[in-house]
């Protein structure tokens, strides 16, 4: 079929033609709305549809998505018509179905940012994307048009977020509506084009019963976990990257009791604790010279006036280390908070050095004694090689000898092959009792609970 001569879209109507040509010498059977030819019918009928959309003075926004629907099919299958378009009806609907989620969503992410199995996008230039389920990062089989199609959908996402993203401001992270992150960075400082990363969290986080079955930890571990939150114990969570630090955290939160008022600060508000009386905070980066910067330091400095029972900081990652280890030895037992350490000496070498760049005044010893006193456990989790996350061990911090903070191991987990052949994990008690006076009232409790284990 030939284009009409002479027409404006001369040029795109070749490259549709040659995109065409392409993909039947490829011969490889792609899939059409992984090809080129998809991409460039897809941007030519964005544009026409958007003019349609002006000449025709249409408030699109205020129509619903099923009414939005068969006005995009009526106009596309006219543009296609009208120009010829080398596609049969099933690739018309493909391109139909992409242009509705242009107009009322977020383009190719939209079907990604709904389904409820992915936990990561990996944006890495306008073709180039990656998705994490369960843990293991794949490939994805879809794309962006090129790279001011990527910036116009994370534009979009930003603009009703009050955030921009463009050559004056070329980072930005920001916290989504449904309680996702996102955070991006432009040429000049990206090489390699856009690059967009976003993080997503359940609408209901995971519960302690929940993380229990999927292998996180055993039953012994899930009570000695909640004594030590009901015995208003002190927990740090240490873990790398996409850990699970802040799914176990806020499943940490439900042993919480209910009569008590817990206030959670962090950079972008991630946790969502399943408990009745929550109070948020949460920083504020400020204008582009500065002002009007709120931090994490000054949000606990604020929380301690604010008559919470515990604490919990999302993340300590800088000089609001000294606010929180104050607060802890100074009558607000059972906060917690999450850092980012590949084992529970390395977490406290961590709490050392955030400490030294906060200004702290004291001598070495001090500021050992001081972390030693406020930390009663340190809670590792760590992500293994299939994607599963597991609670890596449980450690007791006990004080402080020959100038070292000094640390008993609870339990370890251990991963074995039993008899069938199945891959199996345990995590084996070493048999120490908990120094700290706090879970006293619940020695009985933890016997039992060991004593059940299979």
């Amino acid at each position: 079929m030939e284009t009409p001569l002479n027409s404006p879209n001369d040029t795109l109507a070749a490259a549709l033609r040659r995109a065409d040509v392409a993909s039947q010498l490829d011969g490889h059977n792609v899939p059409f709305e992984q090809t080129q030819q998809f991409q460039d019918v897809l941007a030519a009928a964005h544009e026409f549809l958007l003019n349609r959309i002006e000449d025709q003075r249409i408030d699109i926004a205020s129509w619903s998505r099923p009414t939005v629907t068969r006005y995009v099919e009526t106009e596309t299958a006219s543009f296609v018509k009208e120009w010829r378009i080398p596609v049969n009806e099933a690739e018309m609907n493909q391109v139909s179905g992409a242009l509705v989620k242009e107009l009322t969503g977020f383009g190719p992410l939209d079907d990604l940012l709904l389904d409820p199995a992915v936990e990561d996008i990996l944006i890495n230039g306008h073709d180039d994307v990656y998705v994490s389920r369960g843990g293991v990062l794949k490939r994805e089989n879809i794309r962006f048009s090129d790279n001011v199609h990527l910036l116009r959908i994370v534009r979009r996402i930003l603009a009703p977020l009050g955030r921009r993203l463009d050559d004056s401001n070329p980072m930005v992270d920001a916290r989504l509506p449904n309680g996702g992150r996102l955070n991006a960075i432009i040429e000049p400082l990206s090489v390699t084009g856009p690059c967009v990363s976003i993080r997503k969290f359940r609408k209901d986080p995971f519960t302690p019963d929940e993380l229990l079955d999927k292998g996180t930890f055993d039953r012994a571990i899930r009570a000695f976990l909640e004594a030590a939150v009901l015995g208003r114990c002190n927990v740090m969570v240490s873990g790398g990257t996409s850990s699970g630090k802040t799914s176990l955290l806020n499943a940490l939160a439900s042993f919480i009791p209910a009569g008590e008022r817990v206030i959670t600060i962090e950079d972008t508000a991630e946790l969502s604790l399943n408990h009745p009386h929550v109070v948020r905070l949460e920083s504020r980066l400020g204008s582009f010279d500065g002002e009007g910067a709120v931090s994490i330091r000054d949000l606990v400095r604020n929380s301690l006036r604010m008559r919470p029972d515990r604490i919990i900081v999302g993340e300590v990652r800088g000089i609001e280390v000294l606010e929180m280890l104050q607060a802890m030895n100074t009558g607000h037992d059972g906060s917690m908070s999450t850092i980012h350490a590949n084992s529970p000496r390395d977490a406290l070498y961590r709490l050392e050095m955030l400490a030294g760049f906060a200004g702290f005044q004291g001598s070495e010893t001090s500021l050992r004694r001081q972390i030693a006193s406020a930390i009663d456990f340190i809670v590792q989790i760590a992500r293994l090689s299939n994607g599963r996350r597991v609670v890596a061990s449980i450690s007791e911090v006990t004080g402080v000898g020959d100038n070292i903070i000094t640390m008993q191991e609870m339990y370890r987990h251990e991963g074995f092959i039993d008899h069938t052949g199945k891959e199996t994990d345990r995590w084996p008690s070493l048999g120490l009792q908990p120094h700290t006076q706090k879970l006293e009232p619940f020695r009985q409790f933890l016997r039992e609970a060991t004593s059940a284990r299979p």
